[in-house]
């Protein structure tokens, strides 16, 4: 996955007097996750266990013709699928790191980055896309808000300012735009601007939980193409709080080197599992 974008401000030395003053920073995520094979304790008979790794294998050929840049997704129904099969299959391609949840629609990645299973009603698919393409589609389908008509309360520092900035690049964003972050964490914001922004900007029904490095939420407000990004250290405290105007922000897609690597992996655990029959 990508990593969040900070901006990074080099100060030689020499250029700021020492006084000796403690060295403050943000705590950052204690842990990485890493891959790590899903733990498989397999009681399937062998012609179910056979299938399921067909399922893998059939991935696998769909996984070769995607780019992380490709608009394009490969996806399989898992309907038709013998249940036995089905539960094998799922043990097989593990649980990832991010996880999207939306009215209706959820979608799941596997341990496989950019493999994703999708459910919803009358919907099991299993997906290899940067981002599901059902999710996607669906905060591309938000509208803008009707702007409020009431004047914002009196103690607000930059909230105002803010809003009007993230109505307007909201107004103009087209998919494939570079993101335009807006870092909470390093403006001077008050408890009440940031309220008053959540407020204003509502909520559009779509939430992303990432886990790669410590938790990061990603929740799509009523405007579209506006997320709220936030990072999380491990004992669940805000580090950097960012609104991000984007189609889908980065630290929520699988990029090109994440198929390949995906692909590699994929490879690997199917002889792997392949050596146990």
């Amino acid at each position: 996955m990508f990593s969040f974008p900070i901006p990074v401000v080099g100060i030689g030395p020499g250029s700021q007097p020492d006084e000796g003053l403690p060295l403050n920073t943000l705590d950052l995520p204690s842990e990485m996750h890493i891959f790590r094979p899903p733990v498989i304790d397999s009681e399937a008979d062998p012609e179910t266990y056979r299938a399921a790794l067909d399922v893998l294998r059939h991935v696998l050929a769909g996984l070769e013709t995607l780019t992380g840049e490709s608009a394009h997704a490969f996806r399989m129904s898992m309907l038709d699928l013998d249940p036995a099969v089905l539960k094998e299959a799922n043990e097989m391609l593990g649980q990832g790191e991010v996880s999207v949840l939306a009215e209706g629609l959820t979608a799941q990645e596997t341990m496989f980055t950019g493999i994703w299973r999708i459910r919803s009603e009358g919907v099991d698919d299993l997906e290899a896309s940067p981002f599901p393409t059902a999710l996607r589609q669906l905060a591309a389908a938000r509208r803008v808000p009707a702007e409020s008509v009431d004047a914002p309360p009196a103690n607000l520092m930059n909230a105002p300012a803010l809003l009007a900035e993230i109505r307007d690049v909201s107004a103009r964003c087209r998919p494939g735009d570079a993101a335009h972050v807006i870092n909470l964490s390093l403006l001077p914001v008050t408890p009440e601007d940031t309220d008053y922004l959540d407020t204003m900007l509502g909520r559009g029904g779509l939430s992303v939980l990432s886990r790669g490095f410590g938790n990061c939420r990603i929740t799509a407000t009523a405007y579209p193409n506006v997320w709220w990004v936030q990072y999380f250290n491990s004992m669940e405290k805000l580090i950097l709080n960012s609104v991000e105007v984007v189609d889908v922000p980065a630290v929520a897609l699988a990029a090109a080197e994440d198929f390949a690597d995906s692909r590699v992996r994929l490879v690997e655990w199917i002889e792997s599992l392949a050596t146990a029959l």
